[in-house]
């Protein structure tokens, strides 16, 4: 997580984070703290809220019977929250997101296991046709506290240059 801090009058400070388009750079790890531990209450509202009907998220005997022989977190919940958790360190400065590509499911999260992720940058380029910004890509990969891959997306973005986000413009 970048965390900086921007001084906007004597003996006064705000904080800022996320980066912007210049300080990204190709092949850069970003390790996403702290990691979210996953509830019953978590999975089963996800589900429901989004209208996911299949009761391997919220049927604990029919789960019983599937191969895992239990409820599993709903994938979108789990793509979802990777996002969030790395909205710090690679969008916070997002004018757009731009799109999600190859999401896979890698292993099964369950309730009661803690997700953590990391982002890599995989590529940078300046807009054509924006130039207060560039366009981001990265590799997002989530892990169970067992360290193994549960999720991985990339995500493209539309990053503020140095002077060109909302937070360089807004002073409240």
């Amino acid at each position: 997580m970048v965390q900086n801090v921007k001084q906007i009058a004597e003996n006064r400070f705000r904080e800022t984070f996320g980066r912007h388009y210049e300080e990204f750079n190709v092949g850069d790890i970003y390790e996403h703290r702290p990691g979210r531990s996953i509830t019953e209450t978590d999975n089963t509202w996800f589900t429901l809220l989004t209208m996911n009907t299949h009761p391997m998220h919220f049927d604990k005997e029919y789960a019983k019977e599937s191969e895992f022989g239990k409820c599993i977190v709903c994938s979108p919940f789990t793509v979802a929250l990777m996002v969030g958790m790395s909205v710090t360190d690679v969008s916070q400065k997002a004018i757009a997101n731009l799109g999600w590509g190859d999401i896979k499911m890698t292993f099964p999260l369950f309730v009661g296991d803690t997700l953590v992720c990391e982002s890599k940058v995989l590529a940078k380029r300046e807009s054509a046709s924006r130039p207060g910004a560039g366009i981001v890509t990265v590799q997002t990969d989530g892990y169970n506290q067992d360290g193994k891959l549960v999720c991985t997306f990339t995500r493209t973005m539309l990053i503020a240059k140095i002077g060109h986000s909302v937070e360089d413009k807004v002073n409240y």
